[in-house]
């Protein structure tokens, strides 16, 4: 009987979490901004990262350029980073793309803290669903006699305190990451 499992699944979810509030670092350029982004290629039928796909470097503190390895994929990559929500204008010049952050703007902010607002909501609901799963197999043993009232409690009250602690720590993250963005 063994609830780290969803210990594990919560750290996996704090860690999604700061990898996705990483690429919000829209006022200075960096490469954890545009290397997750999700490219389709039509002739391969399938996405793959950005960083899958081309070398990405920063040029200086507004610019970066995307070197893909198969010059095929430009327009797929200009289109996808375009669509990717993060308010990026890609520059295809056939050979490389080009990508110039925009300085911030008292809207944009807003609209970034509004993001971050989203990616928290989106965190507390995974962490509600792995928290119901944990709960649900706790019951299951108790039900299948293999645990006592008190040990199902005792998993119960666990549960929470992990549930409990990874909420302070997303709390905090995203706390954090709202005071970045209107402070920058």
């Amino acid at each position: 009987m063994d609830i780290e499992k969803y210990k594990q699944q919560m750290q996996k979810t704090l860690i999604h979490l700061e990898s996705e509030l990483a690429t919000l670092q829209l006022w200075r350029a960096s490469s954890t901004l545009v290397e997750s982004v999700k490219i389709y290629i039509p002739s391969w039928d399938m996405k793959q990262s950005l960083n899958q796909l081309a070398n990405i470097t920063i040029m200086d503190s507004q610019t970066i350029k995307i070197e893909p390895w198969d010059k095929w994929t430009l327009s797929s990559i200009e289109k996808w980073i375009y669509e990717s929500g993060l308010w990026l204008t890609p520059i295809n010049n056939w050979e490389n793309i080009m990508i110039k952050i925009p300085p911030m703007t008292k809207e944009r902010r807003q609209d970034l803290t509004k993001v971050v607002a989203k990616m928290w909501e989106d965190t507390k609901v995974s962490m509600r669903n792995i928290r119901h799963d944990a709960v649900k197999e706790v019951k299951k043993w108790f039900e299948e006699k293999t645990i006592s009232e008190t040990d199902k409690k005792k998993y119960e009250e666990k549960i929470d305190e992990m549930i409990k602690e990874f909420t302070v720590k997303i709390d905090e993250k995203i706390k954090n990451k709202s005071t970045e963005i209107m402070t920058i």
